[in-house]
């Protein structure tokens, strides 16, 4: 672990409702699991900024020093459409409407699942386990659960038993639902008339002659229920006890406190030291709905292929977007706020990419660097705070062009420092990619050529065009610098 200052981490706990220090199980290992897609169509925005944000947790934990052992599950099967465990698997539902295999639908959406995280550079998980890949650990579990007296098997289906299980634990611990309004608002299985209760949930559903993805069970031949595909990876891989579970804010209820339900049946407690949810993502400040029309994938963005924005916009502007809201805070997706997003991100890269070319010195630095740094970590050290560390990211920007201009000093070993700390911040933690890179030869390539016409325009007393040239770089923020022979350029 590094020194003290990285080590005052505090997590907001969606058990406790608060922020709480952040201490592993295991000193320096962490054991972090998140809820993945169910791959059965293109995965949404709302799930891109969960997954962009347990990217950044990852990434800081790493760069706290720990050794992160990071789950992210496939949802490939078992995802029933209905709150009530009843209808059709959305996989195979999906299937039937584009003619293909199931598996062939979890392919292709898989695929493009990555292909779309990738375009926002993110880490891969350590461990990407899917539910298809994990039916015995599943039938395992259930097996412990029906053991310790907590679920019932009815017409080769079984059921988890909430009334049994309030009698020894509190149910709804995340959403703090009460028992007896769950009760009261739930729903009886349609038709079948199985569950003892109207509010038990499937661990196991008896599969009819034509439901396509089925496995054979000590009860029959079935499928898995929801919620037991995540507690029967998390513990496969974690343990019985880990450091953090995360997923969307909509998890909370019912998917997340099934979980802790099924774990507390089986070890007798929560499964997860440190709950973590993220918050939704509006577009126009209402919720996204494709059959509403008020809906747009991330592709569509990245392409311009949409009727909502007025252009198109890059995975790092939209990523950097995100991180202008805490993930905890709903953020609301527009055109003028993606907008403005650019801007700031290509303001934040401009004044990166000047550091190298600034003038430095012996003298004490007209800027607090080791304060600066300090800032940037209390920041991200406050559950994470994007939105604060990109202020803080600022504050250096406006000393970095002060410098540029010539206002302010900056000292030689303050200059390595602040350039370690911006990489450390926006590529190592963030995630972003300077944009500006692969450009950045092509346009003072392009600088210099336009200077050797400037020149020879004054060779050739053409002063007109040599102005014109001069005038117009300047205004794009390239400002000459004229010699006897030659001229030379600095960013403004």
């Amino acid at each position: 672990m590094k020194s003290n200052l990285y080590k005052d981490l505090k997590v907001f706990n969606s058990i406790s409702k608060k922020k709480e220090p952040f201490v592993s199980l295991n000193g320096s290992n962490v054991g972090m699991y998140v809820c993945g897609p169910t791959v059965y169509n293109t995965v949404h925005l709302g799930n891109c900024r969960t997954f962009v944000s347990f990217d950044l947790i990852y990434r800081y934990l790493i760069q706290l020093g720990y050794k992160v052992r990071y789950i992210r599950n496939i949802t490939d099967v078992g995802h029933l459409e209905n709150d009530d465990d009843s209808g059709e698997d959305k996989i195979s539902k999906r299937a039937k409407v584009e003619k293909i295999e199931p598996m062939e639908v979890v392919q292709k959406y898989t695929n493009e699942f990555h292909s779309i995280l990738d375009s926002f550079n993110l880490l891969k998980p350590n461990i990407e386990p899917t539910a298809t890949g994990h039916i015995i650990e599943q039938i395992e579990m259930i097996e412990k659960i029906i053991k310790n007296g907590y679920a019932y098997v009815k017409n080769g289906s079984v059921y988890f038993d909430l009334i049994n299980f309030s009698k020894n634990y509190k149910y709804g611990q995340l959403s703090n639902r009460n028992f007896e309004d769950i009760i009261n608002e739930s729903r009886s299985l349609k038709g079948s008339g199985e569950k003892k209760n109207p509010q038990d949930f499937a661990l196991w559903k008896k599969a009819s002659k034509s439901h396509i993805m089925k496995w054979q069970s000590p009860w029959g031949i079935g499928f898995p229920g929801w919620h037991i595909e995540c507690s029967a990876m998390g513990h496969k891989y974690l343990g019985k006890k880990f450091d953090i579970h995360g997923g969307g804010i909509d998890l909370k209820f019912p998917h997340h406190d099934c979980e802790i339900a099924q774990s507390k049946s089986v070890y007798g407690e929560n499964p997860a030291n440190y709950w973590i949810h993220t918050n939704m993502l509006t577009l126009n400040g209402k919720k996204m709905s494709k059959s509403s029309g008020n809906s747009v994938f991330a592709n569509e963005i990245f392409e311009g292929s949409n009727k909502i924005f007025s252009k198109s916009f890059s995975s790092m502007t939209l990523k950097f977007f995100m991180y202008q809201a805490h993930y905890r805070n709903i953020l609301d997706l527009s055109n003028d706020a993606l907008s403005s997003a650019e801007k700031g991100y290509n303001k934040l890269l401009k004044g990166f990419n000047l550091i190298n070319n600034l003038e430095a010195n012996t003298k004490k630095s007209d800027f607090d660097i080791d304060k600066w740094i300090s800032n940037c970590y209390e920041k991200m050290n406050d559950d994470f705070n994007t939105p604060m560390l990109i202020s803080e990211l600022f504050e250096c920007i406006k000393f970095i062009n002060n410098v540029n201009i010539g206002s302010k000093n900056l000292n030689i070993k303050d200059k390595v420092k602040i350039k370690k700390t911006f990489e450390i911040f926006m590529f190592d933690i963030l995630g972003l990619i300077n944009e500006t890179d692969s450009n950045t030869k092509k346009s003072s390539d392009l600088i210099q050529l336009l200077i050797k016409i400037r020149h020879l325009a004054r060779i050739n007393k053409n002063f007109e065009l040599s102005d014109q040239i001069r005038d117009d770089l300047l205004n794009l923020g390239i400002q000459l610098n004229d010699k006897k022979n030659e001229s030379s350029y600095k960013l403004i």
